[in-house]
C-alpha cells in the first residue's frame, strides 16, 4: 500500500483569527507561553486551581478505557493537567478537521509532557448537546466526478440536541459511505461505522461511541458534553452566569463594540437581553435564557436542565477540569476574543486558546491524476479555470490559429479604420465600441468551442472534477468538507502515524519556538 502525503497548511481564518494567531490582540487573549520553562510555570498555575476530584466527578461522562484511561490516570497520579479540544456531534464523525483537532491535542499533550516533565493528557469534548442540525447532518465524500453529501432527513422539530436526533434510515447512508471508501486496508474503520450508526440510536450517541472507538486507542479521552455529570460539575459556573447575567451581557456588549472599533468583525453576534445559559424547553428544544428571567431560573432550574452557549462553554470546560489549553480552529480562535470578557465578569480563569494544526491529505490516486492532467494542486482552487485551460489546449491547432488570426485581423482592421478617418467623421469612442463588440462576439464563439471540447473530453473533465473534489471540494479546503472515515478506511494506522508526525512539528513550535504570536506562519511541507 502506497501511503498519501500529508501537507501542512496555513490555518487561515478571518482577519480577527489571523490577528490572534500573530499575537496582535493580547488585550483580549491569554498570552501563550513562549518557552518550555514558561509553559511549565503556566501549567503549575493551572494545577494550583484544579479540583482534586475533577476526574471522579466527570468519570461517568468520560468513561475512559484502554490507553485513554491509562493516560488520564497518570495525570491524576502525577498531579497533571489536560489539553482539550472538541467538536459538535456530526454524521460519521464530521469533516477531516475533527480528526486533525484531536491529533493536534494529542501531540500538544505529548510535547508539553516531554518538555515540562508534567503529566498531560488530551481530552476531546464531544458536543452531543449541540443543536445545529444543518451542520451536523451531512457527510461529504468524493466519488468519480466530484463530491456528494450524504444527509440525514430532518427531524420533526428544530433546535433539539444531537443526542435526541434519530438516525432514520442511516443504514442506507452507511452503505454509500462504504462504497466511497473503495478498497479498505483497515476494515475496522467501516466496521465501527456499521456498528455504531444504526436507526436504533441517535446521532449524538452514535457520534460519541464512534469517536471513542477512533480516539481512545490513541490515548485521547472523549467526554460526553450532554451527560448529567458534566452539567452537575458545571452547575457553579452556570449559576454564576445566571446570577450575573446582566453584568455579563453588558461586558460582552462592550467587548463586541471594542472588537468592531478595532476594525474586526466579532465571530459571535451580540444578542441583547440574552444570557449565556441554555435551558431545555418542554418541547426538547434548547432556548437561551433571557436576562430578565435569569434570576428567577437560578432558584428553580435543575442542573440537568441547563447548558452553556458557545461563549460560556470554554469557561465551563476550564472550570470543570484542569485544561491548560484549548486547541482551536480559526472560528474558535476568533470567538475566544469574546470569551475573555465573560470569564472576567464571572471571576473565573480565562482559558488559553492555541491554533490547531491544519493539513491536506494528498492521496496517490489523486497525485496520479494531477500528473496525468499536468496541473498543480493549487490550480484546483479554481476548477472552472482549469477546465477551460485544458479544453482550450485540446482545441485543434487549426481552430486555435483561426481564432487567433480572427482576433488579430479585427484589431488591425479597426485600427486601420481609425487611421483612415482623418476627418473624424465617427467619434473614436464609437470605433472602440465596435472593436469591443466584435471581440466580444469572437470570445462567445471561442467559449462555444471550449464548451464543445469539454463535452467531447468528458473523461478528462471528470478527472478534473474528481481531483478538485478531493482537494478543494466546492472551492473550500479539503479538511473543512470531506469526511475523515474514507481516509482511515483506505490507510488505517499508518495514516495516523503520518498525521501525528506532522502535527508534532506544529506542537513543538507552539511549545518551544519563541514565535511572535499564537502561531507564526508555517510553510507548507510537500
Amino acid at each position: 500500500m502506497t501511503l498519501p502525503r500529508v501537507l501542512t497548511e496555513e490555518l487561515g481564518g478571518s482577519p480577527l483569527a489571523l490577528a490572534a494567531q500573530r499575537g496582535e490582540l493580547r488585550q483580549w487573549y491569554v498570552e501563550r507561553p513562549r518557552s518550555a520553562a514558561a509553559w511549565r510555570a503556566y501549567l503549575d498555575k493551572v494545577r494550583a486551581t484544579r479540583s482534586e476530584n475533577w476526574l471522579r466527578a466527570l468519570a461517568p461522562a468520560i468513561d475512559p478505557r484502554g490507553a485513554a484511561a491509562n493516560r488520564l490516570q497518570r495525570v491524576i497520579d502525577a498531579d497533571g493537567v489536560v489539553v482539550s479540544t472538541g467538536q459538535q456531534a456530526a454524521l460519521f464523525g464530521g469533516p477531516l478537521y475533527t480528526l486533525l483537532k484531536a491529533v493536534s491535542a494529542l501531540t500538544l499533550a505529548d510535547v508539553l509532557e516531554r518538555e515540562t516533565g508534567i503529566a498531560v493528557a488530551p481530552v476531546f469534548w464531544a458536543a452531543t448537546d449541540d443543536a445545529d442540525f444543518e451542520e451536523a447532518s451531512g457527510a461529504s465524500i468524493v466519488e468519480p466526478g466530484g463530491v456528494r453529501t450524504l444527509r440525514l432527513p430532518a427531524p420533526e422539530r428544530d433546535g433539539i440536541p444531537m443526542n435526541d436526533v434519530p438516525l432514520a434510515e442511516v443504514e442506507q447512508l452507511v452503505d454509500q459511505l462504504a462504497a466511497a471508501c473503495g478498497s479498505a486496508s483497515d476494515p475496522g474503520a467501516l466496521e465501527l461505522i456499521r456498528r455504531e450508526y444504526t436507526s436504533r440510536t441517535t446521532l449524538g450517541a452514535a457520534y460519541l461511541r464512534h469517536m471513542r472507538g477512533v480516539l481512545e486507542p490513541l490515548g485521547i479521552a472523549v467526554l460526553d458534553a450532554s451527560h448529567a455529570a458534566v452539567r452537575r460539575a458545571a452547575q457553579p459556573v452556570l449559576s454564576r452566569a445566571l446570577g450575573a447575567a446582566s453584568a455579563v451581557e453588558r461586558s460582552l456588549r462592550e467587548r463586541y463594540d471594542s472588537i468592531r472599533a478595532a476594525g474586526f468583525e466579532p465571530q459571535v453576534d451580540h444578542v441583547p437581553d440574552l444570557s449565556l445559559v441554555f435551558a431545555g424547553a418542554p418541547s426538547g428544544e434548547k432556548q437561551r435564557v433571557s436576562v430578565p428571567d435569569a434570576a428567577k431560573l437560578l432558584t428553580t432550574a435543575e442542573a440537568q436542565a441547563l447548558g452553556a452557549n458557545v461563549l460560556l462553554r470554554p469557561i465551563v470546560e476550564r472550570f470543570i477540569m484542569p485544561s491548560a489549553a484549548y486547541v482551536a480552529g480559526p472560528g474558535e480562535l476568533a470567538y475566544f476574543a469574546q470569551v475573555g470578557a465573560a470569564a472576567e465578569e464571572l471571576n473565573v480563569p480565562t482559558p488559553l486558546a492555541v491554533p490547531r494544526w491544519s493539513a491536506t491529505i494528498l492521496e496517490p490516486r489523486i497525485e496520479r491524476l494531477l500528473s496525468r492532467l499536468e496541473i498543480s494542486r493549487e490550480e484546483l482552487r479554481d476548477r472552472h479555470a482549469v477546465e477551460s485551460r485544458l479544453a482550450r489546449a485540446s482545441l485543434s491547432n487549426d481552430v486555435s490559429e483561426a481564432l487567433r488570426q480572427l482576433r488579430h485581423d479585427l484589431e488591425a482592421d479597426v485600427a486601420a479604420l481609425e487611421i483612415s478617418d482623418r476627418d473624424d467623421l465617427v467619434p473614436a469612442a464609437s470605433l472602440q465600441g465596435l472593436r469591443r463588440s466584435l471581440l466580444h462576439r469572437v470570445e462567445r464563439v471561442e467559449r462555444r468551442y471550449i464548451a464543445a471540447v469539454k463535452r467531447r473530453e468528458a473523461e478528462m473533465m471528470r478527472d478534473v472534477a474528481t481531483a478538485s473534489g478531493a482537494l478543494y471540494p466546492a472551492g473550500k479546503r479539503q479538511e473543512r468538507v470531506l469526511n475523515f472515515v474514507p481516509f482511515l478506511a483506505r490507510y488505517g494506522a499508518p495514516l495516523i502515524d503520518l498525521l501525528r508526525a506532522e502535527a508534532e512539528r506544529h506542537a513543538s513550535r507552539l511549545v518551544t519556538a519563541n514565535a511572535v504570536g499564537l502561531d507564526a506562519p508555517i510553510a507548507e511541507r510537500v
